[in-house]
């Protein structure tokens, strides 16, 4: 099956998928929005690189970020801006054995 959108690709197994594109040159992937994709991709090792921005609210329900996530995964935070808003952008990086 061939994608309508440029730089996108149909798989259908998506994590041997992701470690072939990331092993090849070019500009880095990136995943906007979907827990599940996140999940399945974190718990192979494939992400090099978290960057959330933390909005001061708190919701009570809601779906995470890493749902499904079977393992626990210590991350490192590289980065961190705050805004006057209240906002923060923060960026980690997955603590490599």
């Amino acid at each position: 099956k061939k994608a309508s959108w440029s730089h996108t690709r149909i798989a259908k197994d998506l994590v041997p998928e992701m470690g072939k594109l990331k092993s090849e040159p070019g500009e880095p992937l990136a995943i906007l929005g979907s827990g599940s994709i996140v999940s399945q991709l974190t718990e192979a090792g494939l992400i090099d690189e978290y960057q959330v921005l933390v909005a001061p609210i708190v919701l009570g329900q809601g779906r995470t970020m890493f749902e499904g996530l079977r393992k626990m995964i210590d991350l490192k935070r590289t980065r961190s801006r705050p805004f006057r808003n209240g906002m923060v952008f923060n960026v980690y990086e997955p603590k490599r054995p």
